[in-house]
C-alpha cells in the first residue's frame, strides 16, 4: 500500500475503535462457558491483514482471546486439505441450519447428517475427521493456525478446555447422536475433547486476521508465515467463504450479510473474523454478544468499515 492509503487505514481503525469500544457491559455473555465471563466487558480490538502483506490495528488487537467457534474455520480448512478422497460432504451439508447453533432436534429428524460444518454438530464431524485422519485434532489445528499466522503466540487455553468439557453435556448427547447414525467413527468423549481444546484456543485479533489472510487470496498464505505456500486450491477457498457468507453467524448469517456483505465467522468468546476477497481479512473483538450469540460492538464495527471502505462483496 502507498503510504496515504496505509495511514488512511490505521485512521480508519482508530475511529473504530473510539466510536465502538463499549463505554460500559452491552448485551451478554455465555452462562455455560465461565471463563468468558471474567473478560474485561470494555475490551475491543480490530486488525485488517491485506493480501499484499500489510497488517493494520488498533485497540486491544495483541490481547489474546477465546476464539470459540472461529476454530471451525481452521478445522474445516485443515479436513478439506487432507481429504483427498474428497469424502467429507458426504458426512456434512452446506445448507444454513435455521436453528440454534447446538440443535439435537434437527440432527434427528435429518438422520444425523449436519446441515453445515459452523454448527456444532457439523464441527463435530470435522473433528472425528481430522482424529480418524492423523490423531490429536486439536493439536493439528492449533499447529495449522500458527503456521498460518506466522507466530508461537497461540495457545490453547487448558484450564478454560476443561471447564468448558465439563459443561459440554449438549456437545457429548450431539455426538452420541452422530455416532448412533454412524456419522462418528473415533471414540465420542475423545472427539469432543479435541473439538472443545481446538475451541479454547487464544489468539489475537492481529494474528487471527493473519492467519485467515489465505482465505482472500485464493488460498495463497502471507509473507508473515515464511516461505510461499498455499493453505488450499483458489476452488476450496471460495467454497469455504461461500459457507461461511451464509452459515458463518448461525441463524444472523443473512442479517451479517445484509449489514456487512462480507463473509464472517463469528465466536462466543466475542470474535468476528471476516473476509474481503482479493483484499484482506479482519478481525474483531469485543465480548458483548447478542442473542445470536454475536459481538454487538464487532458486527456495528465491521459494518462500518465495510461501508468506509466499499469492501462488501454484493
Amino acid at each position: 500500500m502507498t503510504t496515504a492509503v496505509a495511514t488512511g487505514m490505521q485512521e480508519l481503525l482508530e475511529e473504530l475503535v473510539v466510536a465502538h469500544r463499549p463505554r460500559g457491559p452491552v448485551g451478554s455473555v455465555p452462562a455455560s462457558i465461565p471463563h468468558l465471563g471474567r473478560v474485561e466487558p470494555t475490551s475491543f480490538g480490530i486488525a485488517v491483514a491485506t493480501v499484499g502483506g500489510d497488517v493494520y490495528a488498533a485497540g486491544d488487537s495483541d490481547v489474546p482471546f477465546s476464539i470459540q467457534s472461529i476454530s471451525k474455520v481452521f478445522s474445516l480448512a485443515l479436513a478439506l486439505r487432507q481429504d483427498s478422497a474428497n469424502t467429507l460432504w458426504r458426512r456434512v451439508l452446506r445448507e444454513p441450519s435455521g436453528t440454534a447453533f447446538n440443535s439435537l432436534v434437527q440432527l434427528e429428524a435429518e438422520s444425523g447428517i449436519p446441515r453445515n460444518p459452523f454448527i456444532n454438530a457439523g464441527a463435530l464431524v470435522v473433528t472425528d475427521v481430522l482424529q480418524e485422519q492423523r490423531g490429536d485434532a486439536r493439536g493439528q489445528v492449533l499447529a495449522f493456525v500458527q503456521a498460518l499466522s506466522g507466530s508461537s503466540e497461540p495457545a490453547i487455553d487448558g484450564a478454560a478446555a476443561a471447564g468448558e468439557l465439563e459443561r459440554s453435556s449438549r456437545n457429548l448427547a450431539l455426538a452420541n447422536f452422530l455416532a448412533d447414525f454412524g456419522n462418528l467413527r473415533c471414540d465420542v468423549r475423545q472427539v469432543v475433547e479435541h473439538y472443545v481444546g481446538h475451541c479454547s484456543i487464544t489468539m489475537s485479533c492481529r494474528d487471527l486476521a493473519r492467519a485467515g489472510t489465505f482465505l482472500a487470496d485464493g488460498g495463497r498464505v502471507g509473507p508473515w508465515a515464511g516461505e510461499p505456500w498455499s493453505a488450499l486450491t483458489a476452488e476450496q477457498t471460495r467454497r469455504i467463504n461461500s459457507i461461511m457468507l451464509t452459515c458463518g453467524l448461525y441463524d444472523a448469517a443473512g442479517e451479517f450479510a445484509y449489514r456487512v456483505g462480507l463473509p464472517g465467522k463469528s465466536g462466543v468468546g466475542g470474535g468476528i473474523m471476516a473476509v474481503a476477497p482479493g483484499r484482506g481479512t479482519v478481525c474483531v473483538w469485543s465480548p458483548g454478544l447478542d442473542a445470536k450469540g454475536n459481538s454487538v460492538a464487532g458486527a456495528a464495527a465491521l459494518a462500518d468499515l465495510s461501508s468506509h471502505l466499499g469492501w462488501s462483496v454484493f
